[in-house]
């Protein structure tokens, strides 16, 4: 058992994928090469050592990410602190206080600073770190085409708009997707990121204690599963402001791998829009073919991940490169 998991690392590990076919055709793998070389190495250093001393952080920033990417494109618009009469993306519920990592993606901009000044994009940053923290926690190595530029807006209210509800069926999340040029395929492989992190009670216990008018607990929820939930998650009104967390998969908790979708069939999915997979036709047979093959997943999932970072971004002229990734120039 060991030494399979250790041959689909391996494999993963040198999965070397060509960006050219999916990334926007600005941008492009080695864009620092000749005004900042080593910038990549610097982020993957940072990731590396920042991973290593807690692994909840790969979760966190392949997570920010993907906040990032849904919300006016990978612009880097999540980093943005809120300002007097502008609360910024970054202190919607959504993203505060279960984004983590904030602190990484400044400590490599302080380097690049230093190093080169004003020349890698926060946008590019997220994007590299996201990529460094698949690489640490699964083994997925993926080239990230480069030439983002950071955004100046960033706006609370666009977060509900965009990001999809952690209570989504199947057809919301499709169509959620879809609107960012992802096909419900992506939308199911790049949901294999919840085989790291953890989820907040708050975000699932509608389906423990109050799922509709006639059913208290939701039945697509294995009991003994939703047992284990409830003594981690008890009622609000009993756990005061408490607001408790637990692993998104219950199996490799730090792994970014294919154990997600083994867990769907069982009806231990944490998430309503983590079991919907499972039990809609439209991407049942997605979530099957992604559990019978973990690395034809890592390689659908880097892919996904370059389409993912090429959604709306901006390049040339426009934007800006932040000298501090939380403010604007």
């Amino acid at each position: 058992m060991a030494s399979g998991a250790a041959g689909f690392r391996v494999l993963a590990l040198v999965l070397f994928m060509s960006a050219f076919a999916t990334a926007a055709p600005s941008l492009n793998v080695g864009h620092y090469l000749f005004t900042c070389p080593f910038a990549e190495a610097i982020i993957r250093k940072t990731v590396f050592d920042a991973v290593s001393r807690n692994p909840g952080m790969a979760a966190g920033l392949v997570r920010m990410h993907f906040h990032d990417c849904f919300v006016r494109g990978c612009d880097a618009s999540v980093l943005l602190k809120s300002t007097p009469g502008n609360p910024a993306e970054r202190d919607h519920p959504a993203n505060n206080p279960s984004l983590r990592g904030f602190e990484i993606i400044d400590q490599a901009k302080a380097q690049l600073e230093a190093l080169c000044p004003r020349t890698v994009s926060c946008a590019d940053i997220l994007a590299f770190a996201a990529r460094d923290s698949a690489l640490k926690a699964g083994g997925i190595f993926y080239n990230v085409p480069a030439g983002r530029r950071d955004g100046r807006v960033s706006r609370l209210p666009e977060v509900t708009q965009n990001l999809p509800s952690p209570t989504f069926n199947a057809q919301q999340l499709i169509a959620n997707f879809a609107r960012k040029g992802l096909t419900a395929d992506e939308m199911v492989t790049l949901s294999g990121a919840h085989s790291i992190g953890i989820s907040h009670c708050s975000s699932f216990s509608s389906r423990l204690y109050s799922f509709n008018a006639t059913l208290a607990q939701d039945p697509s929820l294995d009991p003994a599963y939703a047992a284990f939930l409830k003594a981690k998650c008890p009622p609000r009104s009993k756990a005061a402001q408490a607001d408790p967390t637990v692993p998104l998969d219950s199996i490799t908790a730090s792994t970014l791998d294919n154990k997600y979708y083994l867990q769907l069939p069982k009806l231990r999915g944490l998430l309503t829009s983590d079991e919907t997979l499972y039990t809609s036709p439209s991407t049942s047979r997605i979530v099957a073919s992604n559990a019978m093959n973990g690395f034809a997943w890592s390689v659908k999932f880097a892919k996904a991940m370059v389409k993912m970072g090429s959604i709306d971004v901006l390049t040339g002229e426009r934007g800006e490169i932040r000298k501090l990734c939380s403010v604007v120039n």
